[in-house]
């Protein structure tokens, strides 16, 4: 793609099923690893990853190549199976997520609320904090269809 420049800053965000806290301190670095192989693999540039025991943040430069729907489908199939390999229980993410553009000059504050996410998440709930993402973006949203409630 000669002559094809982008800078293309994303976001992203998903829940694991029901919004469990399946994700466990002990390999949760080696999670963030795992995904940032997947995408670089993809040709993208991993940015920021951090993850809380129950939704991922993922900071990413995506390259033109690929559909970011894409991307998010094949980051949540394989780290699915590899967190049934190490954990050895069942896993699923749940459907859907969340992405947003972030300019460039916005990136380092990106970066710093997503490696802040515990100490965030002391303050704020992640279904207000996904709330708030979603509005302050001005993304129209159906409360019903928002990550459903652990069982």
């Amino acid at each position: 793609m000669a002559n094809t420049y982008t800078q293309l800053q994303i976001h992203i965000v998903f829940a694991v099923k029901y919004r469990k806290a399946l994700i466990q301190k002990e390999w949760k670095e080696r999670l963030h690893q795992f995904t940032t192989g997947i995408v670089q693999q993809n040709k993208h540039k991993m940015l920021q990853v951090n993850s809380m025991p129950d939704h991922i943040h993922i900071l990413i430069g995506l390259h033109p190549t690929q559909a970011l729907s894409a991307l998010v489908q094949n980051i949540k199939t394989e780290t699915s199976k590899w967190i049934k390999a190490v954990s050895g229980s069942p896993f699923e993410w749940q459907g859907g997520f969340a992405a947003f553009s972030c300019s460039k000059r916005h990136t380092e504050q990106a970066i710093r609320y997503i490696i802040n996410q515990e100490a965030h998440h002391h303050q704020k709930t992640f279904m207000d904090e996904y709330r708030k993402m979603l509005l302050d973006s001005a993304l129209e949203f159906d409360e019903r269809y928002l990550f459903t409630e652990p069982e």
